[in-house]
């Protein structure tokens, strides 16, 4: 086989950066960056044919109007091209790197505008081989010789016919013949983040900040919950960034992703608010605030408020390096249990409660997940291969089985910690109903609290080996009193 050497010597090319209207903001990081990635990649494979499939438009109802444009985030990680239509090949063996794409036609700029070349911008993320999209499927078929192309597990429709195309793979098949080795390596090297990509999360949380001291300015009685999701997403939309996710912006907290924006807001409501921006290199904030309408807490309320932030604290308390993240949700689980005993909601001992997922009754989910180019970093790669170590079995206690992220923390990690407190009147009652952790749950003193709702609050944070660090530099209100003074507000930041 031809060798290609597709890498330019090291320090040859400096980064550049172009704006390209409504597709990208340019190369994020410098050539070098691209480089490292892709070369680490190879090493820790030593072998073999790695696929890349970007992402293409996605049409809402016609070809031409399409959703906003969001490159796949392995495709951004190792090439930097956030262009619609590409893929890529890396032959580990031959040292070849190969984007696939195509030019920019008049018509194109007719619409678009002037673009750079795809060369150009491949050439700014260290890749000197450019062909035409429909060489890719001939490309594969020369190269290949016996050998397997190896693949990401795929999450949207086109990508799997597009394998089905060029492999002969059929979609149901597809993910038992997903790269386990190239799987884990991706997830290896996006575990831990580097010094740059670290500025990018702080970036992208700050201005998430700023979105939830907005809604905390405008949750107000007589304000409808689609004109706070409106007015928070402006604020990520002012800065020409994407939201990380669709924002939750509900009075209706025991919903747990509740994106109806029905409701008015009313005197002695809370407003659960959980949204998060991008950062311009796609790096994502994930931030929930729960505030009370109008600014003034019920004493109920502010007991739930008090008792939410004991749990954060008791988790960020239990953050270091070779702590396994489970021992960070049952920090956050135990403290639940010790407040609810406190109110008269739960009873016995709260290390015995929590151990028996009786807590789960109020705090239905995981205490936090990895954060990055994705808000559930890397899902699409396998939450047993992100959240847990290789050997490391889930818990099949109650309340543990479905934790996403339970693996020991290593300098670099960057993840949230969001615990929660929800009344959910369904759960309860089935709960009731089958007698469940019927020792530590009071059910006679719920009835009181059914219409309560919900309350999370979460912040993000990065591990590094002298402890764990608060991303961003903004502060984002938590206590009852921050929260209350972020209500009353006049101006926006």
């Amino acid at each position: 086989m031809t060798v290609c050497h597709s890498r330019p010597p090291a320090g040859q090319r400096a980064a550049k950066h172009f704006t390209i209207k409504h597709t990208m903001d340019g190369i994020p990081f410098a050539t070098a960056t691209y480089i490292r990635r892709r070369t680490s990649l190879r090493q820790a494979l030593g072998s073999g044919l790695l696929l890349f499939l970007g992402n293409a438009d996605s049409d809402i109802n016609y070809a031409g109007n399409a959703y906003p444009f969001r490159q796949d985030s392995n495709f951004l990680y190792f090439f930097g091209l956030d262009l619609p239509g590409l893929a890529a090949v890396i032959d580990v063996d031959n040292d070849c790197e190969t984007v696939f794409g195509d030019g920019t036609t008049l018509d194109d700029i007719v619409w678009t505008g002037p673009v750079p070349a795809l060369e150009e911008l491949a050439a700014a993320a260290g890749i000197q081989r450019v062909e035409p999209r429909r060489n890719l499927g001939p490309y594969l078929q020369r190269i290949t010789r016996g050998r397997r192309v190896q693949f990401l597990l795929p999450y949207r429709p086109e990508h799997r016919l597009q394998l089905m195309a060029l492999l002969g793979i059929m979609p149901e098949a597809q993910d038992a013949q997903v790269s386990d080795a190239f799987a884990r390596a991706v997830v290896t090297l996006r575990s831990h983040k580097t010094d740059e990509e670290v500025a990018s999360l702080d970036e992208a949380v700050d201005l998430s900040v700023r979105m939830h001291l907005e809604a905390c300015r405008l949750a107000q009685p007589g304000v409808r919950e689609s004109d706070i999701a409106a007015a928070v997403d402006a604020v990520a939309a002012r800065e020409n960034r994407l939201t990380s996710f669709p924002t939750i912006a509900t009075v209706q907290g025991q919903i747990l992703h509740n994106h109806s924006y029905s409701h008015i807001l009313r005197a002695g409501d809370l407003l659960l608010l959980d949204a998060g921006a991008e950062s311009a290199a796609h790096y994502a904030g994930d931030l929930s605030t729960t505030m009370p309408v109008g600014g003034v807490w019920t004493p109920r309320q502010k007991d739930i408020c008090d008792l939410q932030l004991a749990m954060f604290r008791a988790a960020v308390e239990t953050l270091a390096t070779g702590v396994p993240f489970l021992d960070v949700h049952l920090a956050a689980a135990q403290r639940l249990c010790e407040g609810l005993r406190n109110l008269g909601l739960m009873q016995g001992d709260p290390a015995e409660a929590a151990a028996s997922g009786a807590y789960r009754l109020f705090f239905p989910h995981g205490v936090g997940h990895m954060l990055g180019l994705d808000v559930h970093d890397m899902d699409n790669l396998g939450e047993d291969r992100v959240g847990y170590a290789p050997g490391q079995e889930r818990s099949p206690l109650p309340g543990l089985s479905s934790l996403r992220l339970a693996r020991p923390l290593e300098p670099g990690f960057v993840f949230t910690i969001e615990p929660g407190i929800y009344f959910i009147p369904e759960l309860i009652d089935r709960w009731q109903a089958d007698h469940r952790c019927a020792g530590f749950i009071r059910y006679d003193r719920l009835d009181d609290w059914r219409g309560f709702t919900g309350f999370r609050s979460e912040q993000d944070y990065l591990m590094t080996a002298a402890g764990a660090r608060r991303l961003g530099h903004l502060a984002k209100p938590m206590t009852a009193d921050e929260i209350s003074r972020a209500c009353h507000a006049s101006q926006a930041i």
